[in-house]
């Protein structure tokens, strides 16, 4: 089990309530789904909301990066800010899986592994 910085849980189970915020779910019900309490998953999407933008940005980067075509591979505009940074972030790790030949490592692994498990920390991504 993997966790990032500052969380007590699994940065799968953090990935996946990201993931459910950006489709449009509330944090009540991420909660009940994920069996987490909902002043855990609040905290998450707080600092989520708070760095969508910057993180879009820096793994997005990271994917034009890996890619052997970035241009097939940039995500377009998914209509929010929460929308596009998982976008990016899930890009990212479909070319880094491509790339070093990682098929088996999951998603929300690679963005820990790539973030140094920083992602919703203090002062990450950097300005």
């Amino acid at each position: 089990m993997l966790s990032l910085v500052r969380r007590a849980d699994a940065v799968e189970v953090v990935g996946a309530g990201l993931e459910l915020a950006a489709a449009g779910w509330g944090c009540r019900r991420i909660a009940e789904r994920l069996g987490r309490p909902v002043t855990t998953v609040r905290g998450w999407l707080r600092c989520w909301s708070r760095r969508v933008g910057r993180t879009a940005a820096v793994f997005t980067s990271l994917l034009v990066a890996l890619a052997d075509d970035p241009a097939a591979m940039l995500p377009t505009a998914a209509g929010s800010a929460a929308q596009d940074a998982v976008c990016a972030v899930t890009g990212f790790a479909f070319a880094a899986r491509a790339r070093l030949e990682m098929l088996k490592v999951p998603t929300w692994l690679l963005v820990s592994a790539a973030c140094h498990g920083r992602l919703l920390a203090p002062g990450w991504p950097p300005a």
